[in-house]
């Protein structure tokens, strides 16, 4: 069970890095480094409102407030296989946003007030035991721990929006691209793949981890 619980935890957030890095050698045949990419396909999609920054203390990610793709060094300078991936799923939340997808607009709206609740969620779990030694009655610390309780809730259900905004920007909108433009070859299309996919499964094993400490703390909470 110990096992089992270890592998749901680390195991996609390691098969996720062993992805990026397993295709981060550098590539001399591409056109261009991941942020050349970038601001090339910004230009090619008349998205000029929108900026490319070297610069990623959160990790490679696209900022709808500040219109900005976000790139980590290695990416913005790298000519690899891994590096045109990502940078090319993070321009394709930058497509999302300049057409109006629906579903990153709710992502955009909600995910303030998830992080701000996510906060307090924790402050509160780490207080319910406290409040149950101190009041020796389950009401407090059941009221406590399920303010907690809430706070997790909405982070795997913002997961859940996540999800398929994070397919979308890989497959539907990053792999057409770098396969039509001809950017990569059709050998290289594998590998690439393997980044893409491994860029929306970020999200699945931070969900995983969510919905394992949601389950963690209900159970306390139901023995309660």
């Amino acid at each position: 069970m110990i096992g089992a619980i270890l592998a749901l935890l680390f195991g996609p957030a390691l098969w996720v890095r062993w992805a990026i890095w397993s295709n981060s050698a550098n590539v001399p045949e591409l056109p261009g480094t991941g942020g050349e990419l970038a601001m090339h396909l910004l230009q090619r999609f008349d998205i000029g409102d929108v900026t490319v920054e070297a610069c990623a203390p959160r990790g490679d990610h696209y900022d709808p407030v500040a219109k900005a793709v976000r790139l980590s060094p290695t990416v913005f300078a790298g000519k690899s296989l891994a590096a045109v991936a990502i940078a090319a799923h993070e321009v394709g939340h930058a497509i999302q946003h300049a057409r109006g997808d629906a579903s990153l607009a709710l992502r955009s709206k909600l995910a303030p007030s998830v992080d701000r609740l996510a906060k307090i969620s924790v402050l509160a779990i780490g207080i319910a035991p406290l409040a149950g030694l101190l009041f020796r009655h389950p009401v407090p610390f059941s009221f406590i721990a399920g303010l907690g309780l809430l706070g997790m809730i909405a982070r795997v259900a913002l997961h859940l929006v996540t999800l398929p905004i994070e397919v979308d920007a890989s497959f539907n909108k990053a792999l057409p691209i770098l396969i039509s433009g001809d950017y990569i070859s059709a050998e290289q299309v594998p590998a690439v793949k393997q980044v893409l996919r491994s860029a929306a499964f970020t999200y699945v094993a931070a969900a995983l981890a969510d919905v394992l400490n949601l389950a963690r703390w209900a159970a306390i909470l139901l023995r309660r």
